[in-house]
């Protein structure tokens, strides 16, 4: 029953048939293959404007490279201070951009709030001797499985505005969002304020496949530039978009993630005595003590350790139903 993370999951068959597909014979490489062409044409059709998608190999070179294209090395960065970009990336953000400063704020579920995000501008505001706020970073959804509504985006896209910054959104779970939302992708980005989006695939059934939507298209060379100047300008460009495109087909991507987060919402209401935060998206969030943990780990449950007494149990899109069916009847008898 492995419920560690929708990474451990294998590639859906849609993705794979597409790789397949595009297996024949010599094409230009470095992006400008037919299907790469064809992406940003995908991307601004469902995001109801022109875009431009640079293809990466990981969410941390995504979040990093977008970073890194608005804030200088003397900038800083104000995220949560549950965020991927601080707990999980090794200070990739600070190593792209040659040294900006992570601020870090509170909220619940990992989630800015208005009054959070004032304070985190506010905080270094002493001239020359202050690092200079320069961008802002939220997760959609958040590392502790929490949506941002359409709303509650733009409150946070206005001050970033009136203060002069750029918004990004790291979204390594965004088809769950947007599932769960039921909106359209532009209302919780470009209409909310978002400059950049790290669109993420690679969780949701895809392999290799992570991305840096551009809504600011002023951005693109330098994003571009520096994409290539780290190392992740991929050259078989034609794999990474042969994905996204077939993952953006028909809806894919929202099947995949509205099947986890169904499947999630089968745990949650199991575990629903024990909930640190509510569930709203494919991740479920426990407190139950080291010794119920154990009790579960030793029926043969597989998680990630969040906190003390605390775990964290993430549905991916081919879960099989046994394992929820297994792991709500453990936590029921808890």
């Amino acid at each position: 029953m492995n419920f560690r993370s929708d990474n451990t999951a294998s590639a859906a068959a849609e993705i794979i048939a597409a790789l397949t597909s595009v297996n024949e014979g010599a094409v230009v490489g470095y992006g400008e293959d037919p299907w790469s062409r064809k992406m940003d044409e995908a991307f601004s059709s469902l995001f109801e404007r022109d875009v431009r998608v640079f293809t990466v190999a990981s969410g941390t070179a995504a979040n990093s490279i977008a970073l890194a294209s608005v804030t200088p090395p003397w900038g800083s960065i104000i995220c949560h201070h549950e965020a991927h970009i601080e707990c999980d990336e090794c200070g990739a953000p600070e190593f792209f951009s040659g040294g900006a400063k992570l601020v870090l704020v509170d909220g619940e579920a990992a989630k800015l709030t208005p009054d959070a995000l004032r304070e985190g501008i506010g905080r270094n505001a002493r001239g020359i001797h202050s690092v200079k706020p320069s961008a802002v970073s939220i997760s959609q959804t958040t590392e502790r499985g929490a949506i941002y509504k359409a709303d509650e985006v733009a409150a946070l896209g206005a001050i970033t505005k009136e203060a002069g910054l750029a918004l990004h959104m790291d979204g390594a779970r965004f088809a769950n969002a947007i599932v769960a939302l039921g909106c359209k992708p532009a209302d919780v980005t470009w209409r909310a304020g978002v400059d950049l989006l790290s669109f993420g695939a690679t969780k949701n059934g895809a392999l290799l496949a992570e991305s840096i939507v551009c809504f600011d298209l002023d951005l693109a060379e330098e994003i571009a530039r520096r994409r290539k100047r780290s190392g992740h300008l991929i050259c078989k460009g034609r794999y990474p978009a042969a994905q996204f495109l077939a993952y953006l087909n028909d809806g894919l991507w929202l099947k995949l993630a509205g099947r986890a987060n169904a499947l999630a919402a089968k745990l949650g209401e199991a575990a629903a005595p024990f909930l640190s935060v509510p569930v709203e998206s494919n991740q479920v969030f426990i407190k139950v003590g080291a010794e119920r943990l154990a009790k579960l780990r030793a029926a043969g449950a597989d998680f990630y350790d969040w906190s003390e007494g605390e775990a964290r149990l993430v549905v991916s899109w081919n879960q099989p139903e046994a394992d929820v069916e297994a792991l709500s009847k453990l936590l029921k008898a808890l």
